[in-house]
Parts: C-alpha cells; sequence; structure tokens
C-alpha cells in the first residue's frame, strides 16, 4: 500500500514539474507587440485556439493564482475546507476504531455525521458558489482576453500558409 502512494506521489511530482516547464517566459507571455485587436470573430477565434494550446500552463497558473486570492478574502470558506479536509483526514486515522473521550465513545460514522452537520451549514454561509462564479468569470476573462489579444508569432503564420 505504502509504495503505491509513493509511485502516485513520484507521479504527481513529475507531471507537475513538466507542467512547471512549459511555462512560457513573462517576456514572451507579456509582449506588448504582438498584442492587438483581432480584424474579426474568425481571426479571434484562430488566435484563442493557438494561444490556449501555446500558453496553457501559464494560464494555469493565472487561475491557480486567482484562485488562491478567492481563498484568502473568503476565509469562512477556507476554514471550512480547512475544517472537513482535517475532520476527514483525523477520523481515518482511526482507522475504523471507536475514539473515546472522558464524555463518550463515538464510532466513525458517528464522527462522519457531526462533522457533516458541522461543515454544511458552515458550507452555505461561506458562499461557495458565488466564489465559484467569480473564480470562472475573473478567470475567463483574463484567460480569454489575452487569448483573443495576442498575435502568433510570426513563424507560426508562415507555417500555416506553407
Amino acid at each position: 500500500m505504502d509504495r503505491m502512494n509513493l509511485e502516485r506521489f513520484k507521479d504527481g511530482v513529475s507531471s507537475l514539474q513538466s507542467s512547471v516547464s512549459k511555462i512560457r517566459p513573462p517576456q514572451e507571455f507579456f509582449d506588448f507587440r504582438r498584442i492587438s485587436k483581432p480584424a474579426n470573430f474568425s481571426e479571434a477565434q484562430n488566435r484563442i485556439s493557438y494561444n490556449l494550446g501555446y500558453f496553457s500552463a501559464n494560464y494555469i497558473a493565472i487561475v491557480s493564482i486567482l484562485s488562491i486570492y478567492a481563498l484568502v478574502t473568503n476565509l469562512l470558506l477556507l476554514f471550512v475546507i480547512a475544517l472537513l479536509g482535517g475532520g476527514i483526514f483525523g477520523i481515518s486515522r482511526l482507522r475504523g476504531e471507536d475514539l473515546v473521550l472522558p464524555f463518550g465513545r463515538f464510532n466513525t460514522s458517528q464522527l462522519y455525521t457531526g462533522l457533516f452537520v458541522v461543515t454544511v451549514p458552515l458550507g452555505f454561509i461561506a458562499s461557495p458558489i458565488s466564489t465559484m462564479m467569480w473564480l470562472l468569470g475573473s478567470s475567463g476573462f483574463s484567460v480569454l482576453t489575452h487569448a483573443a489579444l495576442m498575435e502568433k508569432p510570426i513563424e507560426t503564420v508562415f507555417e500555416e500558409s506553407v
């Protein structure tokens, strides 16, 4: 079991390293000389299609940064996520045994029920849906605006015409 977890961890680290290695340098990502308004909708579609593939790692980084910002600015949601994750982790560490406290004995299903009775109402109060909608809107606007305004490199224009 531990060996499988170690292999899965190694696979996750290697995929993260390959994603990070695909990040384009800031000089290329913020090349203001290549920014222009597309002539028509078809050109905007072509630019978006090309740039989503070309700058995909940069766009993932932008969405990740916006996600962290959304959680930091919604501390109750961050608390609820940490409470839920920590509670599930703590209950799983019991390995099916009862939790014995000075005032009672609780089995695993009672602990999970108690955890969800606390986190579900707090989760509704923390407004995760509005946070997700903000994240989708801001990410979509940022990524699609950059992808539509950034011209393709000159080399690709010549490759397409051949």
